[in-house]
């Protein structure tokens, strides 16, 4: 049980701990990480029992919602409802980069519970292929969401709106199109590869360019100070 436990942390923590150390600013608290953490984890019970209640009755009747639906939309929208009305007000909110942590936090909480639960009912054998597929692809759309939700906070009222409909949809659309491709037959890999390739290159750009509004942020603030 302790190597089912280590594997199932190990790659949520390692993905957690590499957001958090390229923040190049101010390091968040790590309580406040650790609690968002929690959030995402405890989520993760709630949204199996309505998945499981969706597919006995009947209501995921196809890949597509399955996909979309079941997968994409319910873990998505709970994961962005927890970052929006938990996180997003919070005084430990302060720069841009802070919605990238926050983000991967939630969402590695979700997949680490998820995965532990997996590796438990499954065996350790398939921590490798969950820590490369599944963990990876949650932390890069919780990194996706952070990002929208740290650019919409210290944007003005126009681009808030929609940078926060940006941080929910695309996430939602990211996670089904990964379920989709997850469940489309024995041939799945070769969609699958290419997929993550585009999903880490989307997640290293958003971080790049999460540091230049974060950077443009804090000489901001010193440029006030220095009119004051």
């Amino acid at each position: 049980m302790l190597v089912i436990l280590s594997a199932g942390f190990a790659p949520g923590l390692a993905l957690l701990s590499y957001f958090y150390l390229r923040d190049e600013f101010e390091s968040e608290p790590v309580s406040f990480i650790i609690k968002t953490f929690m959030y995402g984890a405890i989520l993760t019970f709630p949204l199996m029992f309505l998945q499981y209640v969706l597919q006995a009755e009947a209501v995921v009747s196809s890949p597509w919602i399955h996909a979309y639906f079941s997968a994409g939309l319910l873990e998505e929208f709970f994961k962005w409802f927890i970052l929006f009305f938990a996180v997003f007000q919070h005084v430990e909110f302060n720069d841009p980069y802070d919605g990238i942590v926050y983000g991967a936090s939630v969402s590695l909480g979700f997949a680490t519970v998820e995965n532990i639960l997996y590796l438990v009912a499954h065996g350790v054998e398939f921590a490798i292929g969950r820590a490369l597929l599944p963990v990876s692809a949650h932390a890069l759309f919780g990194v996706v969401m952070g990002y929208y939700l740290g650019k919409a906070k210290f944007a003005g009222n126009n681009m808030k709106m929609r940078s926060i409909f940006i941080s929910f949809f695309l996430p939602f659309l990211l996670h089904g199109t990964y379920d989709f491709i997850l469940g489309s037959g024995k041939n799945w890999i070769f969609y699958m590869i290419p997929f993550m390739l585009f999903l880490w290159w989307t997640g290293l750009r958003k971080i790049k360019s999460a540091h230049r509004l974060t950077t443009s942020h804090y000489d901001q603030n010193i440029d006030k100070k220095i009119s004051i």
